[in-house]
């Protein structure tokens, strides 16, 4: 097996063990109230926009979510939430050295030998998590699980579909589509946009995501036989009728959304192999992106 499937089968052990630490790093997240922004690069991002939109939505505090290269620096935080799995990421931790003094700071890492660890006032380390592979799959689920811990929306239902979405078969005929398109609605936009990018890191795939509602405006002309349309939660009334219409697969989220996106990863896993690729060695991808610094 390859480090990336290895590694996304553990990730229902590894977010009941991050449930049972939210309570003990909670002086380091946000607390109730707080105006909050949660930044993050590539998988981190989506991940933040995810907690972004569930912190908002249960009544915890505005929250909005950024690349931490767009951070827009006229606005004011009560605290900034950095996800990092590699603690290296040179746009967030230029973006902590900036907020130092100004705005207190969290990093979620998975790394604790790394600069991040100087560079964020609050640190949770997440080492149980840490991967060897270049693409993402459990720090950055395990991640986004603490922080609905935090929140108080986590519950063992959550990790008992995970266990479901290991086991159970894709549908039939997935791994031979031509083209995906995964949806969300409110918090599992950020996850359909992360599945989306899971497609094309691992199997280089052609994948789009979008909010549902957003679907019938232009995406949909593309669904034909061969295509599929992948809802992650809830679906818009009619949306299902509409897209089988065209002939494309219509795949319906039944599990939790984040027990879904595990779902999806394994399905980037086998269309890698379907099409001879290896998922640990994705084009042009790094496990960091750490940038030099211009000559001055």
């Amino acid at each position: 097996m390859t480090h990336v499937e290895n590694e996304l089968m553990t990730q229902p052990e590894c977010w009941a063990r991050a449930a049972e630490q939210a309570e003990g790093h909670g002086a380091a997240l946000p607390a109730p109230g707080e105006r909050v922004a949660v930044v993050g690069c590539g998988t981190s991002l989506f991940m933040a926009q995810a907690a972004a939109a569930l912190r908002e939505q249960s009544g915890q505090g505005e929250t909005d979510a950024f690349a931490a290269s767009e951070f827009p620096h006229g606005r004011t935080y009560d605290r900034v939430v950095a996800l990092t799995r590699s603690g290296t990421t040179t746009e967030v931790l230029e973006l902590l050295g900036r907020l130092r003094g100004r705005t207190r700071t969290t990093a979620v890492t998975a790394d604790p030998r790394t600069p991040v660890m100087d560079c964020a006032d609050d640190v949770v380390v997440l080492d149980f998590a840490d991967e060897r592979s270049v693409v993402q799959t459990r720090f950055a689920t395990t991640a986004l699980t603490l922080l609905r811990a935090h929140l108080g929306l986590h519950s063992d239902a959550v990790v008992a579909d995970a266990a479901t979405a290991l086991k159970t078969p894709l549908p039939e005929g997935l791994v031979d589509g031509t083209q995906f398109t995964f949806l969300g609605r409110g918090w599992t936009v950020g996850l359909a946009c992360e599945a989306a990018l899971k497609m094309r890191e691992a199997s280089l795939a052609w994948t789009e995501a979008y909010p549902a509602m957003e679907y019938r405006h232009g995406p949909i002309s593309i669904a034909t036989r061969g295509t599929a349309t992948w809802m992650l939660g809830d679906a818009p009334d009619g949306l299902a009728e509409q897209v089988g219409a065209t002939g494309a697969l219509w795949v319906a989220g039944a599990l939790d959304p984040l027990a879904e996106l595990v779902r999806v990863q394994r399905l980037a896993v086998a269309v890698a192999a379907v099409r001879g690729l290896d998922p640990d060695r994705p084009r042009h991808l790094t496990r960091s992106v750490i940038l030099r610094q211009s000559a001055q």
